[in-house]
């Protein structure tokens, strides 16, 4: 620690080339974070997922629709204990970018199967009664303004009315608390959806199964599609886990995506960070000389400008995690995280130690070997 303020003093001897450096690695590490923040985001939806949960899709896409009549199928099948459906209905709240993650359900069924909403008795049973009745997650009505009464208007890029109309409105009887990924979810009565749509009706999204043995999911997974092989309308059954990684990897192999990018950012970086001490050692060689005639041991040298190159990327680690942590909130409305996950920044305190020793050892070890008659004279 007697030795920080000679570091400290060494990395600002060149301040424009030491504040670029650091710029260019908080920029690294500000993009590792967000990136990195954002899979463990979904790392978290995933790892949240019900054991005893399966999603029933069509076999040939997620986004193609299943008859409604398959329930009572599916209902029948062994190892069932319920199901329910739901629907992707696209809306926006005025503007485009103003997403609202809407679904039409049948609502007994729904809040039956997810307990983890919490809703109250008057507001499920105003839901029940009224036929543009919707309840929304706190976060959704905290963002918006709208409370219990409020008249929302949607507008969806996919149904339309009769008329040509995609402009639905619903009355909002309820506010639930719940799990992150259902804070920003809307839904209303199946029935109003059914009657109001111009097609598709008769129709659903996917259905939701609950299973009466969660070791036995797999079981009745198979015998699910089973039922429906060689059926116009294929079925494709997951553990919800399963959904929920191939709803994810239906937007881009994010893991490998963020792997290539920071890949390439570190791979750079090796270079630059390594051309920067090379350089500062390179100047500083008489420097390093008369400090060996002082008493530094080699070693001592060699701790001494690896200590700078830590202390250099450290800081910028830091910056530039930081900044991530600021911003990272910002994704709350897409991601449903609210801050940064530790184990990330943490991850990345070790990458930038590693990227210090890496990018700081040549030149240490060079300082380390520097002949003292050889260094003064300017050989």
């Amino acid at each position: 620690m007697k030795f920080l303020p000679l570091i400290w003093a060494a990395m600002w001897r060149k301040r424009a080339r030491t504040i670029f450096t650091i710029l260019s690695v908080a920029t690294a590490f500000l993009l590792f974070g967000m990136l990195q923040g954002v899979i463990g985001a979904f790392d978290k939806a995933v790892a949240g997922a019900a054991a005893d949960r399966l999603t029933v899709t069509s076999k040939v896409s997620f986004t193609e629709p299943l008859p409604l009549g398959y329930l009572s199928q599916i209902e029948s099948v062994p190892g069932v204990a319920s199901a329910t459906y739901l629907s992707w209905f696209g809306t926006y709240f005025q503007d485009r970018k103003n997403i609202v993650f809407s679904f039409p359900t049948e609502p007994r069924t729904y809040f039956a199967m997810y307990p983890e909403i919490k809703l109250t008795a008057a507001q499920f049973e105003a839901l029940v009664r009224t036929r543009t009745g919707a309840v929304i997650g706190r976060e959704l009505a905290k963002k918006y303004g709208w409370k219990v009464g409020s008249r929302v208007p949607l507008h969806s890029v996919i149904w339309t009315k009769p008329g040509g109309s995609s402009d639905w409105e619903f009355d909002i009887v309820g506010i639930f608390d719940g799990p992150a990924n259902f804070a920003q979810s809307f839904y209303f009565n199946h029935d109003y959806f059914e009657e109001a749509r111009s097609f598709g009706k008769g129709k659903v999204g996917w259905f939701i199964v609950k299973v009466q043995d969660p070791n036995r999911a797999g079981q009745v997974s198979s015998a699910i599609d089973t039922r429906f092989a060689n059926s116009p309308d294929e079925t494709k059954t997951q553990t919800e886990k399963e959904f929920t990684m191939s709803f994810f990897k239906q937007q881009g192999d994010i893991n490998f995506i963020v792997r290539a990018i920071l890949g390439a950012v570190f791979f750079t970086l090796l270079f630059l960070t390594g051309n920067t001490m090379m350089q500062a050692v390179r100047e500083r060689i008489p420097e390093l000389a008369v400090l060996k005639t002082l008493g530094f041991s080699d070693t001592g040298v060699l701790l001494l400008v690896l200590a700078e190159s830590v202390l250099l990327c450290l800081v910028a680690a830091a910056l530039g995690l930081a900044l991530a942590a600021a911003i990272f909130p910002g994704l709350k409305d897409f991601i449903g995280a609210v801050a940064l996950p530790g184990k990330v920044v943490a991850l990345g305190i070790v990458i930038a130690v590693l990227l210090a020793l890496v990018t700081g050892l040549p030149p240490a070890m060079r300082a380390k070997r520097l002949n003292i008659v050889d260094a003064l004279a300017g050989r």
